[in-house]
């Protein structure tokens, strides 16, 4: 995991204190609100429904057990005890006191993390596959390059001011975990005909009001060239991105207008002029950041011990979870472990202080000391000995950490909706309580299979509903929720964005609607077929017709 030096460690602690300053003078009377407000966001801090909100960064998916505990610190101390992770692999804190910000942030220096960048018109934080570096079949690992671009797109000062908000994610193989294709650039580690590893570059996708997936611009970009060619695209979005009108000021909108086209024939005019320059990257540099992210000694006698077998023969709970909850390693004798932040009748993505501490003990005794964020609100141990899966697996489910329903219709992706966000439309966390009771069935849920739900409570799309193979969307009707469900996204390597199934349904039909959609589904699916290949194969018809039909 990258470690600051002293350049990265007083830019953070710089920070903290101009917006202690800032915080001060605001309080105190001597800063207009207008003029407080740009400032605020550039340190991650929003005014929620409530409450303050201060987001803090994770950068491409990675904290650190030292990281985690001083978080749990932070919940215990400056909030209620609880904190969030979200579709972006940050964290957020919903009830921080505004004049208590700068302690927290103060606090957050002290241990390598900050809230840069985490809102506001400028680059996001770049995201990445969370297996990234542990998977087999990975062409290469992409968290030295997403270090890369933090480095370059940190307080970069062109950037500062974009028309919108602007996020990159890279994927680092075939099988896309990191929703490349809804980001502003999406970054593909590839590999041409003659062997060389670079990158298929991607521009223009997003959700939100206007959902678009993206469109290739360069099929292959030498390493040298990521950060010239990066900066080339955000120029021309700079430049010309509309600033008129916020709904239409993101780059899909711009390549959308202009087309692919046009706008790679921009892009490759602006690359031009500084190809050559300063932001070409050497294969030393290229090197050096790669050096913070070589393989961890793992132990070579690991393969040989066979007691996980015996385990998993012995309890079934222990089975169906290893089943649901792990995956693959590249390195024999290790395995892959999610925590699972989606318990029955719990928001989702919510972790306690006392969660994150227990999270912290299990990294440093089974996982090297490193804890991953994924973008569906789930976290994982990425390096856990075969042997200790018993273990892990006992001390997650003491603590609620151990649902095993990864990848399936209760691990949803749900934004905190109408509860806590002042732009949110409807609410989402009793909707998301009442699809747990409906399907409480846990074998009912495994035999659906692999099933991505994702819910948004409005348009904005922070849950990714565009891209769920049911998605949800609350709205506001005459001051009562309803919700618009859709079918056939994904945002996987073949991205596509869901279809409405018809009407909006009111709050306490969206599990019964839910039902009827999965009835079909299950009449109608080959053996072991996916809901998404189902849909593919049969249409959204068959589903409008069956959900719609008119009560006998």
């Amino acid at each position: 995991m990258y470690q600051y030096n002293s350049v990265d460690q007083k830019l953070v602690d710089e920070r903290v204190e101009q917006f202690r300053d800032q915080t001060r003078r605001f309080l105190a009377g001597e800063l207009p609100e207008d003029d407080f407000l740009a400032l605020r966001l550039m340190n991650g801090l929003y005014v929620q429904r409530h409450a303050p909100m201060l987001r803090v960064a994770g950068p491409y998916n990675m904290y650190n057990s030292t990281q985690f505990r001083k978080l749990a610190h932070i919940a215990r101390t400056y909030d209620k005890g609880y904190a969030h992770f979200t579709t972006r692999t940050n964290l957020q804190f919903n009830w921080p006191k505004l004049e208590e910000v700068p302690d927290i942030l103060a606090e957050l220096a002290e241990v390598q993390m900050h809230s840069i960048q985490t809102s506001g018109n400028c680059i996001r934080n770049t995201t990445t596959d969370q297996f990234a570096g542990v998977i087999p079949n990975e062409i290469e690992d992409s968290r030295p390059y997403c270090e890369i671009i933090r480095q370059w797109s940190s307080l970069h000062p062109e950037f500062a001011y974009l028309p919108r908000k602007f996020k990159i994610a890279i994927s680092s193989c075939a099988n896309d975990r990191a929703a490349t294709q809804v980001h502003d650039i999406g970054l593909h580690i590839v590999k041409n005909d003659a062997g060389e590893v670079g990158f298929e570059v991607l521009v223009g996708g997003g959700l939100g009001r206007t959902p678009m997936i993206a469109k290739q611009i360069n099929p292959f970009l030498a390493k040298e060239d990521l950060l010239s060619y990066l900066e080339a695209i955000i120029r021309v979005y700079n430049m010309n991105g509309r600033r008129d009108n916020k709904y239409k000021a993101r780059i899909k909108i711009l390549v959308q207008a202009v087309g692919i086209d046009k706008f790679r024939e921009q892009v490759e005019e602006e690359w031009a002029h500084i190809r050559d320059s300063d932001l070409k990257l050497p294969m030393e540099e290229i090197e050096r950041v790669k050096a913070f992210f070589k393989p961890f000694d793992y132990d070579a006698s690991a393969a040989a011990d066979t007691s996980l077998e015996a385990k998993l023969a012995e309890n079934e709970d222990f089975n169906t979870w290893y089943e649901r909850n792990t995956v693959e390693h590249k390195v024999d004798g290790y395995r892959i472990a999610y925590v699972s932040l989606k318990p029955y009748l719990k928001p989702a993505g919510d972790i306690t202080a006392d969660q994150l501490d227990l999270v912290a003990d299990l990294a440093d005794k089974y996982s090297f000391g490193e804890i991953r964020a994924t973008h569906n609100q789930n976290l994982v141990l990425a390096d856990v000995k075969k042997a200790d899966l018993y273990a892990v697996w006992e001390i997650l489910a003491n603590a609620d950490l151990a649902r095993p329903n990864i990848g399936t219709l209760t691990d949803m992706t749900v934004c905190p909706g109408g509860d806590f966000c002042a732009l949110a439309n409807a609410k989402t966390l009793g909707v998301a309580d009442q699809i747990n009771e409906k399907f409480e069935n846990m074998d009912f849920v495994h035999d659906l299979g692999d099933l991505k739900l994702n819910m948004s409570g409005c348009i904005n799309a922070c849950s990714h509903h565009h891209v769920g193979h049911i998605g949800i969307l609350g709205v506001d009707k005459k001051g009562e929720d309803w919700y618009q469900i859709t079918l056939g996204g994904d945002d996987g390597s073949e991205a596509a964005l869901g279809k409405v199934i018809g009407k909006s349904v009111p709050a306490d039909q969206v599990a019964n609607t839910l039902e009827k959609v999965l009835e079909l589904y299950v009449q109608q699916r080959f053996e072991n077929e996916r809901f998404i290949d189902t849909f593919r194969r049969i249409g959204i018809a068959p589903f409008k017709e069956y959900v719609y039909a008119p009560a006998n």
